[in-house]
């Protein structure tokens, strides 16, 4: 086992963030020298056997029908989730405030969890990224009025409002779908703003309101929990996908990563806090922070 172990090791090249894999990206502010002592991670992150993927390489006709697949299970998947959620929304198992939080929590984690199953064709992220563009399109006829879905619209709207859907519904759709386009499976960055805007700020609202009594000296709408909250969760989701595509091989994992990782989900959840949020939806301003963040440490 240690000889295939060790073959392995010397076969495959080290696996590199995409601001080493030839991508653009923005200056790293942490750049050379390196943040650990030399031979730390590789003691700290042994090498181990990368699972099996969809990801290597097959012919352009094969990838592209292996595509359309999975882009199919990928949209039944998130429609079966979102189908999940009216159905409790209307048999009233949560408060309405909680049921769209679990909403906001869980559609764009299980859709991070599927991307492998895409080729490494070119075409693998547009047709991933179907399913979070066809719930732009669900979203702009909810919230214009022209489709009427009183379950769905209980389910993700702050106060049963269809016309909400307009606003952070919207934005987490189109920060769902401008991810997967432009960042894909190789970036941290896409990773990041993801996982700070589900995990993040869809936990920070749950215990916020639960356990949020003392509230910021600068922002009294925000709590000291929510806002630790918020930190934890998008940092703890940042690093639990960074493992999980690591086994893949599609991403560097190593405590620098994990840094990084750290500082996007700090600026995300200190930006949430101020008292800006309460005029922009927290669904454009904590992507974005992560985005702009991630594209300055990655």
């Amino acid at each position: 086992m240690s000889t295939e172990i060790s073959l392995l090791c010397h076969a495959a090249p080290p696996i590199r963030s995409s601001a080493h894999l030839g991508r653009r990206s923005f200056p790293s502010v942490f750049g050379s020298p390196p943040l650990l002592p030399p031979g730390f991670r590789s003691s700290c992150f042994p090498p181990r056997r990368l699972l099996a993927t969809m990801a290597h390489p097959m012919p352009l006709e094969s990838s592209v029908v292996h595509d359309f697949g999975a882009a199919a299970l990928t949209s039944a998947t998130a429609l079966g989730l979102l189908r999940f959620w009216e159905e409790l929304a209307k048999r009233g198992i949560f408060e309405q405030k909680l049921n769209r939080k679990l909403v906001h929590v869980s559609i764009g984690l299980v859709f991070l969890l599927l991307w492998p199953l895409f080729s490494s064709g070119s075409q693998a992220p547009l047709l991933a990224a179907l399913a979070p563009g066809i719930n732009i399109i669900r979203m702009l006829l909810l919230g214009s009025g022209i489709w009427k879905n009183d379950a769905m619209v209980k389910s993700i709207s702050r106060h049963g409002d269809y016309r909400e859907l307009l606003k952070g519904p919207l934005y987490y759709a189109c920060t769902i779908t401008f991810a997967t386009l432009l960042f894909w499976r190789t970036s941290p960055i896409g990773i990041a703003a993801i996982c700070n805007l589900c995990a993040g700020d869809g936990v920070a609202d749950i215990v916020g309101r639960r356990f949020g009594r003392k509230k910021l000296f600068y922002n009294h709408n925000k709590s000291f929990a929510g806002s630790v909250a918020m930190a934890l969760a998008g940092f703890l989701a940042s690093v639990g996908y960074m493992h999980y595509y690591h086994t893949f091989g599609f991403i560097e994992e190593s405590w620098g990563m994990i840094i990084r990782f750290f500082v996007v989900s700090l600026a995300s959840a200190l930006v949430e806090s101020l008292p800006i949020s309460s005029e922009v939806d927290d669904n454009l301003t904590v992507p974005v922070t992560s985005l702009l963040v991630g594209g300055l440490v990655f």
